[in-house]
């Protein structure tokens, strides 16, 4: 599914807002018939956006076989112009969009131009005011990938680990557009933002490049990390393993979160 998350009050349902996973229940419940809760494979903060997130659902297999081949479009019809689901299909029995996954992919989008952000991608791209040195942050981004502790980028959750392993954490200029791309078997609450929080300090030139990958000796949340604007984030895209690997996949998953 897709979505822009600027007026939404992130994934999960929450009484008097409006949300991915309410927008979605209802529109589903509208065009089936019938209550499908939904599971995701990351829930997403207020603002945030995505292009390729994934969830599953139960569908009795009635209105499943009745609605399936013009799902998409009945959906569209309901659903606001900012949710959109852009494919649906049947899941193997031991599918679990959320303890099944590989890895998630986000990119962050920013811009120090002086113009600010082009005016149609004024959504999912931060005007930032100050210049940045992209090649300091590619440097301090460098020290941060793989498994680690990264309760000093995390608002922790009694009881949950913040050990992550970091796949992927690339920074790149195109112009005035710095893209800050990051992968990892999961995400901490606030943890990609805090990331380039951190990477915005060393680009502006206030912190040395050595500094975010010092704090992983924290045990804490680092008052000091900065959490960068929900509007530049996106969700592009969620790893499974092969079919064979799924239930393997979601009892590993489970035992460490």
């Amino acid at each position: 599914m897709a979505y822009d998350g600027t007026a939404l009050h992130g994934w999960a349902r929450q009484p008097g807002q409006r949300t991915v996973q309410g927008e979605l229940e209802d529109a589903l419940a509208t065009v089936l018939r019938c209550p499908v809760p939904l599971t995701v494979a990351g829930r997403t903060d207020a603002g945030v956006h995505a292009t390729g997130q994934v969830a599953h659902g139960d569908v009795p297999r009635a209105p499943w076989v009745e609605h399936r081949e013009r799902l998409l479009r009945r959906l569209r019809g309901v659903l606001p112009p900012d949710v959109a689901v852009t494919a649906v299909d049947e899941a193997p029995p031991d599918f679990d969009a959320r303890f099944g996954a590989l890895a998630r992919h986000y990119v962050y989008r920013l811009t120090d131009g002086p113009a600010g952000p082009p005016p149609l991608r004024r959504a999912d791209t931060v005007g930032w005011p100050r210049a940045l040195d992209a090649e300091a942050m590619a440097r301090a981004a460098g020290a941060l990938r793989g498994e680690r502790d990264f309760a000093a980028f995390c608002r922790r959750r009694e009881g949950a680990s913040t050990v992550r392993t970091l796949l992927a954490l690339d920074v790149a200029r195109d112009g005035d557009l710095v893209t800050v791309a990051a992968a990892a078997d999961a995400f901490c609450h606030s943890m990609v933002r805090s990331l380039v929080g951190a990477l915005l300090v060393v680009g502006e030139g206030r912190r040395p490049t050595g500094w975010p990958a010092g704090l992983l000796a924290r045990t804490r949340r680092a008052d000091e990390v900065p959490v960068a604007p929900a509007g530049g984030l996106t969700l592009v895209r969620v790893d499974y393993p092969a079919d064979a690997e799924l239930a393997a996949r979601a009892l590993v998953t489970r035992a460490r979160r």
